[in-house]
């Protein structure tokens, strides 16, 4: 289905407002739109000139006051932009009027990010997802995609004053919601079945976590010799890629890289990539990449982990990285290194620290399954098909007792499976837990 372009023409060129509120931070609005700028040229388009507002109090036509949007209008026009940003949330009305008084496109960070996100997804599941989550957005927005609203939809034979052609668009995009949600479940299905299989293998996983353009394309491809595309632009990859290495001991891990976090991320995206970012919470510990060179560190720092929370993976074991050490001068290292005395300092460009983080990697990468013979009851096949589901079997063989496994089961279903345990393997466990004299 087409998306609802505001005019033929695309926009080029770009007047971006910024905005400090009173619940921000001192400087905070000033960093966010050093960050939308980036958003903003990201997209390849030219920035006019980028204007601030410190603004005391929203207001209901234009979340700005009128006079402060005249004059911002008057700038844009003055600078030949045809597209004015605003670096907050604008709702759909905010929106139509300040279009209907400036004759020109008007968006939000939200739709900024979302054309990013429509342009990088790559595979089916990320493409569904943006798909999802731009046609939500654009629901309440539809009378400012269309010239011809005022037109109606005659009955014919039943008679009636007809449809109007927003309620008629209003009905095409709700279909197309409808198709979309039901499209990616499948997909959404399709991985779940994938991370079991993953899962039944004794092979522990960590999920890459940071800001976007922090370097965990960079160090998947440094730890795994993979080839994920590792640019240096926000967001170069939306779709997280899985692949495994050797710790230095010999045992294999499975590492997910994952799409970066951002401050203020739309809500609706961060709904729609739950499928996705469930890999970290279904990973044993977290790598949670840091730019040490970029001078708000700490704030994206502070987002990654609020993202995390909302996953549910706040508590999950993390190993904070700084990476670009390379890049870096001494002062800040020395400060970095005093603030944050337990994280690890690499370059996934030179590889400088990696030994350090594959030794930790080793600490945290437990192997959660431990052997077991069981021997379960006919009638209690339940628990044959969720040991199949949770754990490794090695064999399974049909005996007039009941349903023999031998296998690694994890260690958190211990008092599930501890009564089907076959009564040589009950001897061996309770002389291996027996105090030694």
């Amino acid at each position: 289905m087409a998306d609802f372009p505001l005019e033929d023409k695309p926009a080029q060129m770009a007047l971006l407002v910024g905005l400090q509120t009173p619940d921000m931070a001192p400087g905070e609005g000033e960093e966010l739109l050093g960050e939308l700028k980036e958003l903003v040229e990201n997209l390849g388009l030219t920035i006019t000139r980028t204007a601030f507002v410190n603004l005391r109090l929203t207001q209901a036509k234009f979340l700005v006051g009128s006079g402060k949007a005249a004059e911002l209008i008057a700038l844009a026009k003055a600078d030949g932009a045809d597209l004015i940003v605003v670096d907050g949330e604008l709702t759909p009305s905010q929106q139509r009027n300040w279009e209907k008084e400036s004759g020109l496109a008007v968006i939000d960070r939200q739709e900024v990010i979302l054309e990013i996100f429509a342009d990088r997804a790559q595979t089916r599941e990320a493409v569904l997802q943006v798909a999802l989550a731009r046609m939500e957005y654009s629901l309440p927005r539809l009378t400012r995609a269309w010239t011809h609203l005022s037109r109606q939809r005659g009955k014919g034979a039943m008679g009636g004053e007809g449809e109007t052609q927003l309620e008629q668009d209003r009905r095409v995009v709700r279909d197309r919601i409808a198709h979309l949600k039901k499209e990616l479940a499948s997909v959404i299905s399709q991985r779940a079945t994938q991370r079991r299989k993953r899962q039944r293998t004794p092979v522990p996983g960590v999920a890459i976590v940071g800001y976007t353009n922090a370097g965990k394309s960079s160090l998947l491809n440094k730890l795994t010799g993979a080839h994920v595309l590792a640019a240096n632009k926000l967001f170069a990859t939306l779709d997280p890629t899985t692949r495994q290495f050797t710790l230095p001991d010999g045992r294999t891990l499975l590492a997910t890289d994952t799409v970066g976090f951002i401050r203020r991320l739309p809500h609706r995206l961060v709904e729609a990539f739950k499928a996705t970012l469930e890999e970290v919470v279904v990973s044993d510990f977290l790598i949670h990449v840091i730019d040490v060179t970029n001078p708000d560190f700490e704030q994206h720092h502070a987002t990654t982990l609020a993202v995390l929370g909302e996953l549910g993976a706040a508590d999950k074991a993390t190993l904070t990285v700084f990476n670009k050490i390379d890049a870096a001068s001494d002062m800040v290292l020395t400060r970095v290194r005093a603030q944050h005395p337990d994280a690890l300092f690499i370059s996934a460009h030179t590889g400088a620290g990696l030994d350090k983080l594959l030794h930790r990697c080793e600490e945290l990468a437990v192997d959660n399954l431990e052997p077991a013979e069981l021997l379960i009851p006919h009638d209690r096949y339940d628990v044959v098909a969720r040991l199949h589901d949770a754990g490794h079997i090695r064999k399974q063989e049909a005996r007039d007792e009941g349903t023999f496994l031998s296998g690694r089961f994890p260690v958190k279903l211990r008092a599930l499976i501890e009564p089907f345990r076959m009564p040589e393997r009950k001897a061996k466990v309770r002389r291996s837990r027996a105090p030694r004299a």
